[in-house]
């Protein structure tokens, strides 16, 4: 089990408090690829802010790849972050200053890796995205198709144990959402855990298991 998720529960404090998350209880084993979906304000947002310890939670218990995450230290959970957790967002957040190849080295760099051995495991992982001979080109000059993939490249060259999605389609168009989920079926066909956030059916159809989540609960999954 790669993902296991306890009466997790979220409210956010105020005049009026919201509890966003209502006794999650979640499992996602090591080497599928799953879909939550829900509507705006559902609570999948939350969901997938405290998978990626992006978020604390409030109460219950969330075990990642063996580890408990549970009142961290801000420099842990990032230390878990870099090493545990690729990210792929809808806006790519890549930096515009920065080639695809400096892109994907990055997270290295915050290991504290060479500049030679970095920027060799990011072009092998622009290589697999058939992205080696756009290594020097700037995000500018890319389209959001293979901007896409350089994150997707990026997410990877930590070798993290999970890769979590948030709408990595929403910028895309159709045809070009569909060749984005070709490359996650592939890394998940690879041996790769993948959880992808959408509102997007055709996207969680082309996942193995959908995970709905509607007023902070989760209703029902489909296999």
């Amino acid at each position: 089990m790669i993902i296991s998720l306890h009466n997790v529960n979220k409210t956010y404090p105020g005049i009026v408090p919201l509890h966003v998350l209502k006794d999650i209880n979640l499992e996602i084993e090591r080497g599928e690829l799953v879909s939550i979906m829900g509507a705006s304000g559902s609570g999948k947002s939350t969901l997938l802010n405290i998978l990626g310890i992006l978020d604390s939670y409030d109460s219950g218990d969330y075990v990642l790849d063996g580890l408990e995450i549970r009142n961290l230290s801000e420099n842990r959970a990032a230390e878990i972050r870099n090493r545990k957790i690729g990210f792929v967002f809808q806006s790519f957040n890549l930096i515009n200053y920065k080639n695809a190849l400096e892109n994907v080295a990055l997270p290295l760099f915050y290991q504290g890796i060479g500049r030679r051995r970095r920027n060799a495991l990011a072009m092998e992982q622009l290589e697999r995205m058939g992205l080696a001979d756009r290594a020097h080109h700037l995000p500018g000059e890319l389209s959001g198709g293979q901007k896409q993939r350089v994150a997707i490249a990026r997410s990877l060259v930590t070798n993290p144990a999970i890769i979590l999605a948030d709408e990595p389609t929403g910028a895309l168009d159709s045809h070009t959402s569909k060749e984005v989920m070709g490359v996650f079926r592939q890394l998940n066909a690879e041996g790769m855990t993948v959880v992808i956030v959408t509102h997007d059916p055709g996207v969680g159809a082309a996942t193995n298991r959908i995970i709905r989540i509607v007023d902070g609960e989760i209703v029902n999954e489909n296999a």
